[in-house]
């Protein structure tokens, strides 16, 4: 954790009151912006809040995807907190969504994530991490298509999960949506993150995988 570091949820004090997408201000509880360390090697990026973030403003909190995404990260060290904690501890991470608003009847549209996408390029460039997992197809999709080289159309969540993929300074380590990962995947992500932290990541950023 930073030692300057004053706020865990969004220490970078973005609008909470944005109105950039007027069909979703009446459909949202709040704005989710990130929450964790500014100080963070990893970052998690998700695609949209679901209805738990929605009501604790906290990304991956309060529903069946945070308590799974929360749980990944305590077997990596990452949470010091029980994986239905509103409030995670978290150390060296980062968690964030391309979109910030929820609808709770259809995914963000493309206007919409361009309307959310100096939110997250600021974070990207405040936080500047070694490592970003995009959570799911979506955010592998907006990630990949920003911040890598290789064609989105080579980029696929089931067959990326676990892996590194290079990116512009630093690496990708796609994740299936926790909710939907089969106990080997977890595994597998659990492992291959692993190692990763094992690993001289800092100085060898963006010279592995593709």
């Amino acid at each position: 954790m930073d030692a300057n570091q004053e706020e865990l949820s969004n220490p970078f004090g973005m609008d909470e009151d944005c109105r950039n997408c007027p069909a979703l201000c009446e459909t949202r509880k709040q704005v989710v912006h990130g929450y964790g360390d500014v100080g963070a090697d990893f970052l998690f990026v998700g695609e949209v809040p679901g209805a738990g973030p929605d009501r604790t403003g906290v990304p991956f909190t309060g529903d069946e995807t945070g308590r799974a995404l929360l749980s990944i990260l305590r077997r990596l060290g990452l949470c010091g907190s029980e994986p239905d904690s509103e409030e995670p501890r978290l150390g060296n991470t980062f968690l964030t969504y391309t979109a910030r608003c929820r609808h709770p009847g259809r995914a963000p549209t493309d206007e919409e994530l361009g309307n959310c996408e100096p939110y997250l390029n600021a974070e990207i460039r405040m936080i500047n991490p070694e490592i970003i997992v995009p959570v799911g197809e979506r955010a592998l999709e907006e990630i990949g298509t920003e911040y890598t080289t290789t064609p989105v159309e080579e980029l696929d969540i089931v067959a990326d999960h676990a892996s590194r993929i290079r990116g512009r300074g630093f690496e990708l380590m796609p994740m299936i949506d926790p909710t939907e990962q089969t106990d080997q995947q977890t595994q597998a992500f659990v492992e291959a993150f692993a190692e990763l932290m094992a690993s001289d990541y800092r100085q060898t950023k963006g010279r592995r995988g593709r």
